[in-house]
């Protein structure tokens, strides 16, 4: 039988062991209310926690843009492709749509970051 370790030479070996992750990784679009009552969710591209609109506006940005940018009425339905973007400006605030499945969703609808962003400024409203 050949000897495998030269000597003087040491190998450790660590089997079984597990190390846990040093700080749990944040998920995207996590929501966290804030000490003043505001809102940041987390962007996890820029690693930044932002507000909510600049979340959907950075979203948007990384997927074509607004498609129909910043309006207080839906574009007409002939028109809309899927996928398209748009933030709605209600009286209660904004909120990102995004046309899916030949209709309008609140962006967390189809993307399912944290559910409180139906609850957030102008997504509770949105299909009143």
């Amino acid at each position: 039988m050949r000897r495998l370790l030269m000597p003087g030479v040491v190998l450790l070996l660590t089997l079984g062991v597990h190390h846990a992750p040093l700080a749990q990784e944040v998920r995207d679009g996590k929501l966290q209310q804030q000490a003043d009552g505001s809102w940041r969710a987390w962007h996890a591209d820029s690693g930044a926690w932002v507000t909510p609109v600049e979340f959907w506006e950075r979203y948007a940005e990384s997927r074509g843009g607004l498609t129909w940018g910043k309006r207080s009425d839906y574009p007409p339905y002939a028109q809309v492709k899927e996928l398209d973007k748009m933030i709605i400006q209600l009286d209660s605030g904004p909120c990102l749509m995004e046309f899916f499945h030949r209709r309008w969703r609140r962006a967390q609808d189809v993307r399912r970051w944290d559910p409180q962003f139906n609850q957030l400024l102008g997504c509770p409203n949105v299909f009143d």
